[in-house]
């Protein structure tokens, strides 16, 4: 089962890498993801993981999807 918090965590360690910020908060997560504050929190507390906005932060960013969500090698796409 794929996991919220490693999820995030992914994401987090991506945006740390590219802002060169030690401390990546949730509200920084939810705007990179283009969600609202409120919905990240809800869906962090439900432990929901917003596919699409995922989908759509891999592209922006050239990640790969499979490492995002199951920590598959390669990180990045080429």
């Amino acid at each position: 089962m794929i996991d919220f918090h490693e999820v995030m965590q992914r994401v987090k360690q991506i945006l740390s890498s590219q802002t060169k910020k030690e401390k990546i908060l949730d509200r920084d997560i939810a705007d990179s993801l283009d969600l609202h504050p409120q919905y990240f929190a809800v869906i962090k507390r439900r432990k929901k993981i917003p596919y699409e906005s995922l989908a759509h932060f891999c592209k922006e960013h050239k990640i790969s999807m499979n490492w995002i969500l199951l920590a598959q090698k390669p990180q990045y796409l080429t």
